[in-house]
């Protein structure tokens, strides 16, 4: 009894079997992948909400370095630390600008998201940081910077040009954040005396290098090699 059981079950296995591999093998497979298209708005929502958590887990980790135990203020501009009353500045670069990305590109998705942030901390006053790692488009500096700003540009060579003018706006950002003028009334700001300055920064070899401003007791501090500007 037990053997004809047995004999039934394989019998039924091997029929099952069989029928499994007919079906499978002449089906006429026809494969497709699955996209997921992010829209720009949505593509900059998701990079916005790794910067947000990354300017804040740099902060806690400079808070860590410096032995501060404190939390951030966010009720107003500029932030402070809520008991020390410090002052704190983030930066980061600029959100994803592409129209379209395919989930089946992932390492142009990684790119695209991929950001960095930066941040500041100064006891006495507000301060300024930015990290940038787009030039800036020159018709769109056209559209902010001083007339004596663009003649100064104008008389340089294209790429000269283009990084001296992608500094001049890393400077207004920064003195934006530090004195909270709009952002058209910070970027008309003319910073024209400058330039000098700032050729001798991209020509130098050094990694950072300082340069006072005229604006009371600030100086600019440049770092070419994380194209970030710190104004303290």
């Amino acid at each position: 009894m037990k053997a004809q059981q047995e004999e039934k079950i394989w019998r039924t296995a091997a029929f099952t079997s069989h029928i499994a591999r007919y079906d499978f093998t002449e089906v006429n497979w026809q494969y497709h992948s699955a996209t997921l298209t992010l829209s720009v708005r949505e593509l900059a929502h998701k990079q916005r909400q790794l910067q947000r958590q990354g300017v804040r887990l740099l902060l806690k980790k400079l808070l860590n370095e410096l032995n501060i135990i404190d939390s951030l203020d966010e009720s107003g501009f500029p932030y402070r630390l809520s008991n020390h009353g410090y002052y704190v500045c983030f930066s980061h670069t600029s959100s994803a600008n592409k129209n379209n990305v395919s989930e089946r590109s992932a390492l142009t998705l990684n790119e695209t998201l991929k950001s960095h942030v930066a941040v500041i901390i100064n006891r006495h006053r507000p301060v300024g940081i930015d990290v940038e790692s787009n030039n800036v488009k020159w018709r769109v500096a056209q559209r902010f910077y001083s007339t004596d700003e663009l003649a100064a540009l104008n008389l340089l060579p294209i790429i000269q040009r283009d990084n001296l003018a992608k500094l001049l706006w890393q400077i207004k950002e920064s003195f934006i954040k530090i004195h909270q003028y709009t952002l058209a009334q910070g970027l008309g700001m003319d910073y024209a005396y400058l330039i000098p300055d700032l050729i001798c920064c991209l020509e130098g070899a050094l990694i950072t290098r300082v340069i006072q401003c005229q604006s009371p007791h600030y100086r600019i501090a440049i770092l070419p090699n994380q194209q970030t500007v710190v104004i303290f």
